[in-house]
């Protein structure tokens, strides 16, 4: 294997010269950096990145926890955040929780190690920020969670995007409606002290409803990780409430319930109408087009990054070192009529 030795010796220089061309520190001459670069040229040598990195106190890699990658929300989100970061020339890590018991305690650990540049957060804890999350001396980035004050947060508009779905089943005539969702259970963080970003667009949903005077009925379909959960609760949907007519739920749910519709002969949009929340590759698998509200997920990956890189670049973020409000970027949500509801 080719080393910075062996570069020296070609180009007749000193593994320090050699060193300070790679890592791009200290003064070097012109005529130097070129035999030193037409050295590597010639014996085809690359320089070690994470060596490199370490050089500079920095790993290149970026640990992101999300419940699990079998969803399609997250598989997107995971998709699009490997995509940013690898254009920042950053590595990615990926921690599915669901997948790995001690998962999330593991990368905070690494991360307190310098092992990782930064953190991205978009799994559900219950990890108390004081003692935890905001002890953290690096760059940790919240995604649809609330970590505490201090710690950067991203999140969808899910306040606009309950009364798009709203707006949409006045007009459009809705009697009952019912909602597919997590455990209610999770609809806050940190106790009882700060809603769950995520759950806003079902809490909003339902408060613009009661005031229509439209009946709403809520499903808990499990964990996100239970597919077969959600499976169940759509059905359940169906069988207990007949006189549904209009159904919301994550693209998956949605699209459970458009071929449990159609099992049953029940007519999509005549008899009941479904939306579908998030805006994956699932709300297009659903046999016919879903009426969506849309996250996007270009932006999401693209705010997250760019906090990250910021965090990474300024000096370290310190969550402990300030009590005020948490730093938040609330990106747009864009509802898109299709098949699946009445105009």
């Amino acid at each position: 294997m080719v080393g910075m030795r062996d570069v020296a010796k070609r180009a007749g220089v000193s593994v320090s010269s050699v060193s300070l061309v790679i890592n791009g520190t200290g003064y070097v001459s012109r005529d130097m950096r070129e035999k030193v670069e037409q050295a590597m040229r010639e014996l085809d040598y690359v320089p070690n990145e994470l060596a490199r990195n370490f050089y500079h106190g920095k790993t290149g890699i970026i640990g992101v926890i999300v419940p699990t990658i079998q969803h399609p929300f997250f598989a997107t989100l995971t998709a699009h955040l490997q995509h940013e970061f690898a254009d920042r020339g950053l590595q990615t890590m990926l921690c599915s929780t669901a997948d790995s018991a001690n998962g999330e305690a593991q990368y905070v650990d690494m991360l307190r190690r310098h092992s990782l540049d930064a953190l991205v957060v978009a799994a559900h804890t219950t990890h108390d920020p004081q003692q935890y999350w905001r002890a953290i001396d690096r760059p940790v980035v919240a995604f649809d969670r609330n970590l505490g004050a201090g710690i950067t947060q991203v999140s969808s508009d899910h306040v606009h995007g309950g009364e798009l779905i709203a707006e949409l089943l006045v007009r459009t005539g809705a009697h009952h409606v019912v909602m597919v969702g997590g455990p209610r259970a999770q609809f806050t963080d940190l106790g009882d002290r700060s809603t769950f970003p995520t759950v806003r667009y079902v809490q909003t949903l339902e408060d613009r409803l009661s005031q229509a005077r439209i009946a709403h009925t809520y499903i808990e379909s499990g964990e996100v990780f239970d597919i077969a959960g959600v499976q169940r609760a759509v059905r359940e949907a169906f069988d207990e409430h007949p006189d549904m007519d209009a159904f919301v739920g994550a693209d998956l749910a949605a699209a459970f319930a458009v071929q449990e519709a159609v099992s049953r002969s029940i007519a999509v949009p005549g008899d009941v109408q479904i939306v579908a929340y998030d805006g994956t590759l699932a709300a297009d698998c659903a046999g016919m087009p879903l009426t969506t509200v849309a996250q996007d997920f270009g932006q999401i990956a693209h705010t997250i990054a760019a906090c990250v890189e910021h965090g990474i670049e300024a000096s370290p973020q310190r969550p402990d070192a300030t009590d005020g409000d948490t730093n938040t970027t609330i990106i747009p949500v864009t509802l898109h009529e299709r098949a699946t509801t009445r105009r």
